[in-house]
């Protein structure tokens, strides 16, 4: 594919996207895409999954950032390519490719394992940084379709997710492509040889805006995913936050909420920091979570593990039940978490994120009704855990305790999910004494999920106290149902 084919293809959709703007109700302004409204179906889906799957996890060093950090000299990742596989100019980040092979991919065994983990949708990375397209595009020559693993993985994976019934979407980080290999100009690499320069990019330095060549060639990629796989949700990393980017998303967005008017479905777009207006698109926090209730839906993306979004050898993973309380506190506040998982170069997902998945699955099998398809209640929670608040904080906070409760609602029922085990097998919860302004006057019932019995409890004006069963399985957080009585 020569540049002249690639500038035609660029002209034709960018010519699609404008004809769609001016049919349909959103126009490329913030006044006008304010109107949009969130899908019912992402505020009840709770649970998704994100997957950095890409030509970076061949390396399985450092993290998904390999391809910039192995030109930055004298970063550990240099220093680990050079004597692993020679200077960068003889072994560049593009010899990888033929090593991803994905030789055991399957698509529908990854949907089922993402149903089985509890999933709603399903959230691969269509492009990271390194430009390397993992779905088939007219607009580039390097694509898992040509190279590598010689298929579309995009395409499989969208139509096994939803044969799975669960709504599928996709990421681009095609924005922060105009920056990611600018260490290769410093010295003799194959950034700099012309043949390359359709893959590694412009390479300019990151402190550079993005010239109208290539902000209309991010638009033409992202909204050809759009017509190609009618993902449900397109999820964005934080460079479109540039003032550069800022027409182009108002013309992404109006072409793809008209996009979905058309089709008759309802989409969302993922954002972070200010990049969009609140009610144009859903905010999303990496590797952190809110204090406190957001009124208009929002996300939390982060990672089974701690230290890289893709496959490395060395991964240092969460435990599970940290994720599983971080679950639970970012519904009780109006969020949704998609967490994600970073298969091997040969399409197979590691078995301690498969066993993550499937642990996750069995907690939401029991207590997911105080999960899926739940409100924020009066007060998000209450207990002596404090989180700290924005960007990358996932690991800063202390682990919650059983005396740390978060609720939702679902009309009148009020879930009250207790984050352990009391060692006294009694759970207080402050928020539900009698007399506390936010509580119902009187309680019919209270059960706990998973075992369909009536529990014993007591009510004053300290707290609402519930006698636990013993030796229960899933002990990681509780959930009580409880049912107010009719007035």
């Amino acid at each position: 594919m020569n540049n002249t084919d690639t500038l035609a293809n660029v002209a034709r959709i960018l010519a699609d996207v404008k004809k769609l703007a001016q049919r349909g109700p959103y126009a490329p302004t913030w006044a006008s895409l304010e109107n949009y409204r969130i899908p019912a179906w992402y505020k009840d889906a709770k649970f998704g999954i994100f997957i950095h799957w890409g030509v970076y996890c061949v390396p399985a060093f450092g993290n998904e950032w390999y391809p910039r950090q192995m030109y930055v000299q004298g970063s550990k990742e240099f220093e680990h390519h050079v004597a692993t596989y020679g200077p960068q100019d003889k072994f560049g980040y593009k010899d990888f490719i033929p090593q991803l092979t994905a030789a055991k991919f399957d698509a529908g065994q990854w949907a089922e394992l993402f149903r089985q983990a509890g999933a709603k949708f399903v959230v691969p990375v269509a492009e990271h940084h390194d430009g390397f397209a993992m779905y088939d595009t007219c607009l580039s020559r390097w694509k898992a379709s040509a190279m590598g693993p010689k298929r579309d993985i995009i395409g499989q994976l969208s139509q096994a997710v939803r044969d799975k019934g669960m709504i599928f979407g996709l990421s681009s980080h095609r924005a922060e492509h105009w920056w990611f290999f600018d260490g290769g100009r410093a010295f003799a690499s194959d950034v700099a040889n012309p043949a390359n320069e359709d893959f590694y990019g412009p390479a300019q330095p990151k402190t550079s805006q993005p010239d109208k060549a290539y902000l209309d060639n991010w638009l033409a990629r992202t909204c050809e995913l759009v017509a190609k796989y009618s993902p449900q949700i397109v999820w964005f990393d934080w460079w479109i936050e540039e003032p550069a980017f800022a027409p182009y998303l108002k013309k992404f967005a109006s072409y793809y909420y008209n996009w979905a008017k058309q089709q008759g479905t309802s989409v969302a777009i993922n954002y972070k920091n200010q990049a969009y207006p609140p009610d144009a698109a859903v905010y999303d926090v990496e590797r952190g979570q809110l204090k406190s209730i957001r009124p208009i839906l929002w996300q939390t993306d982060t990672a089974v593990s701690k230290n890289s979004w893709g496959y490395i050898a060395d991964h240092d993973y969460k435990p599970v039940t940290s994720i599983i309380h971080d679950l639970v506190d970012i519904v009780s506040k109006n969020g949704v978490l998609l967490l994600n998982i970073g298969p091997k170069p040969d399409g197979t997902i590691p078995e301690p994120e498969q066993e993550m998945l499937r642990e996750m699955g069995r907690w939401l099998a029991i207590n997911g009704e105080a999960i899926y398809g739940t409100r924020p209640w009066k007060r998000f929670g209450e207990g002596p855990t404090e989180i700290v608040e924005g960007t990358f904080m996932d690991v800063k906070r202390a682990a919650f305790t059983a005396q740390d409760i978060r609720f939702t609602a679902r009309e009148d029922i009020i879930y009250a999910i207790v984050l352990g085990q009391p060692a006294d097998g009694k759970a207080k919860i402050t928020s539900l004494a009698e007399g506390v302004a936010v509580a119902p006057e009187k309680i019919a019932a209270i059960e706990l999920l998973g075992t369909g019995a009536a529990l014993k409890w007591s009510r004053d004006r300290e707290a609402l106290t519930v006698e636990l069963p013993e030796g229960l399985p899933f002990a990681q957080a509780l959930a009580l149902r409880i049912t107010p009585k009719a007035a």
